[in-house]
């Protein structure tokens, strides 16, 4: 089988701009006329921010009056299904140029082609139209532990709600993704054909595990997987755009390996709104008020109105 949305209108990225550019071209599908010129200030107001999670992403998308849903642990025959029932995909995957420049990069799926093994998506560095195998895709999309955004109109839910099935479940989504980052962590693959270095896949999956666990309140146990995809060996970039080891590390009391972490990661570039907030916090937990506040006020210089940055402000007025 294979099925090819149409209609969506191409639109290449400017300057750190995957994300808002990404989105623009999956609302189009919807007869949006919104570009990434009106999508980025409202995400991403520091042009030099480097990332827009899924999450803020499918807020905007609400702000629209359409529906969004953003769900871990999805897989091959998922993104067929989601095509083939009329819905473009927007999946968070790795963009590896080689071993020493890897990044973050949204693709949108909007067609796939089983007698061939690939995808057809919109790429926002590369044109529309643009081809990738599944097994590429999918190597390149575990590094996110297979995170998925779908926006629909209100109309659509029930169509959308018969293709995720069970997923449909938050919580059930996130069991399953840490059932099969469990399964790879302990059965890393011999091969690969997406990233620089095949060795990498072991962290990557240990790394899920622990995005998987913090996200059930496991934190204990997200530490520690977190700490072993560290000891294996992680790009220096994850911290860019995944922040779950700020949170795992941070609820289990380990205060000062936060700083160390977010310290380390802002010493390689400085507009990470999210490695702010969480030294702040660990900051402020070891009774560093004043360090705290500075972290969250330099979060809120580089992304105006932060939510998470400006509640914490908020609180530390109260006391």
């Amino acid at each position: 089988p294979s099925h090819t949305l149409d209609g969506l209108r191409y639109e290449p990225q400017g300057w750190n701009n995957c994300g808002p550019a990404t989105l623009a071209m999956a609302l189009s599908y919807w007869g949006r006329e919104e570009t990434q010129r009106e999508i980025a200030p409202a995400l991403k107001p520091d042009p030099e921010d480097k990332n827009v999670s899924p999450e803020e992403m499918a807020g905007y998308v609400r702000s629209l009056e359409l529906k969004a849903v953003v769900r871990v642990g999805g897989d091959l025959e998922l993104l067929k299904r989601l095509v083939a029932a009329g819905f473009p995909v927007l999946v968070e995957t790795w963009y590896v140029r080689d071993a020493a420049d890897q990044l973050g990069h949204y693709r949108l799926i909007v067609g796939y082609d089983d007698g061939a093994g690939h995808f057809l998506t919109y790429d926002s560095l590369h044109g529309p139209d643009i081809l990738i195998g599944y097994r590429e895709l999918d190597e390149l999309w575990r590094v996110f532990n297979r995170v998925y955004l779908v926006a629909y109109p209100a109309e659509r839910a029930a169509d959308l709600a018969a293709v995720l099935g069970p997923d449909l479940d938050e919580r059930t989504a996130m069991g399953g993704a840490l059932e099969t980052a469990r399964r790879e962590a302990l059965e890393p693959p011999d091969t690969c054909v997406a990233y620089a270095d095949c060795a990498d896949a072991e962290p990557f999956a240990w790394f899920n595990l622990g995005s998987s666990l913090v996200a059930l309140g496991e934190v204990e146990e997200a530490a520690a997987a977190y700490d072993r995809a560290r000891l294996l060996g992680l790009p220096g970039r994850m911290l860019w755009y995944q922040f779950g080891p700020y949170e795992a590390y941070y609820a289990a009391g380990r205060y000062e390996e936060v700083i160390a972490l977010a310290d380390a990661t802002l010493a390689v570039t400085r507009n990470l709104e999210e490695s702010y907030y969480w030294r702040g916090m660990a900051r402020l937990a070891l009774g560093d008020v004043e360090g705290a506040r500075a972290d969250f006020e330099t979060a809120l210089g580089y992304h105006e109105g932060w939510p998470p940055a400006l509640e914490a402000l908020g609180r530390l007025k109260e006391q």
